[in-house]
């Protein structure tokens, strides 16, 4: 069995920051649902995805950003992700790049949190 998703969680006051490679894709998608929404509630509810390093997202990948990011929203969080080009043109495609909160670089998505 392969792991096509992995990653690292680095927890502050204000903020979770998850540094994910691989793909994010209907295999993966159930376990980082379950994962990150998890942590959502655990909290802190302000999540920053760095995908800079993602090979791929499909359209489950894409579904299951819309949910964490209406999940983070709900718990009175937000989620913001740095993609790299291949996420950009993904997100853009389907025009959800305002939405799902498209940052440059981590520290810009850090500098916006309050």
């Amino acid at each position: 069995m392969t792991v096509s998703l992995r990653g690292t969680r680095d927890v502050k006051e204000k903020y979770q920051l998850f540094r994910l490679t691989g793909l994010l894709d209907a295999f993966s998608e159930p376990t980082f649902s379950k994962v990150i929404g998890k942590c959502i509630d655990d909290g802190p509810k302000n999540i920053v995805l760095d995908l800079s390093q993602i090979d791929f997202v499909d359209s489950s990948g894409l579904g299951a950003l819309v949910q964490t990011a209406k999940r983070a929203q709900n718990n009175g969080g937000t989620l913001q992700i740095v993609p790299n080009s291949r996420v950009t043109q993904t997100v853009k495609l389907v025009r959800l790049e305002k939405f799902l909160s498209l940052q440059s670089s981590v520290d810009t998505a850090l500098e916006n949190i309050k």
